[in-house]
């Protein structure tokens, strides 16, 4: 038998994972960013990074191909995949945890250049960085 953490680390030792830091960079030189917040759809109504898009990670694998980036295309699922494969995604989460299983998931999907954010949402909140909405207890 296996812990969940057990599941994330082995998994971890398996992808690239960056930081909020490395994310914040990444989303200030691209207005379209690739980052899909594997929280439940709760979690995301409460808080969640402009430009992020919602897939759960237990439909993260059948939602891809619906991706804004290349949804308008039309193109079958195959080739939304393979154009969506084309420059980096970011994956998020609260924790890093789901977001490190949903990398290596969608790397045995072909994906290679696609990231965990380590700390998820927990570490992008504690470095002040912005969100929408905001969260409950900021703002006032």
């Amino acid at each position: 038998m296996k812990t969940s953490q057990q599941l994330i680390a082995e998994a971890r030792a398996g992808i690239r994972e960056t930081t909020v830091a490395d994310l914040a960079a990444y989303l200030a030189q691209h207005p379209q960013p690739r980052l899909i917040d594997v929280r439940e759809p709760a979690e995301f109504a409460q808080c969640h990074i402009a430009g992020a898009v919602n897939y759960p990670r237990g439909v993260l694998e059948m939602q891809l191909a619906n991706h804004p980036a290349v949804a308008a295309s039309g193109c079958a699922a195959e080739v939304a995949l393979a154009q969506l494969a084309e420059a980096p995604l970011y994956l998020i989460c609260r924790s890093g945890g789901r977001s490190a299983l949903a990398a290596e998931s969608l790397q045995r999907m072909g994906f290679t250049e696609v990231f965990s954010v380590a700390g998820g949402m927990q570490d992008w909140l504690a470095a002040n960085f912005a969100t929408q909405p905001l969260p409950q207890n900021q703002g006032e």
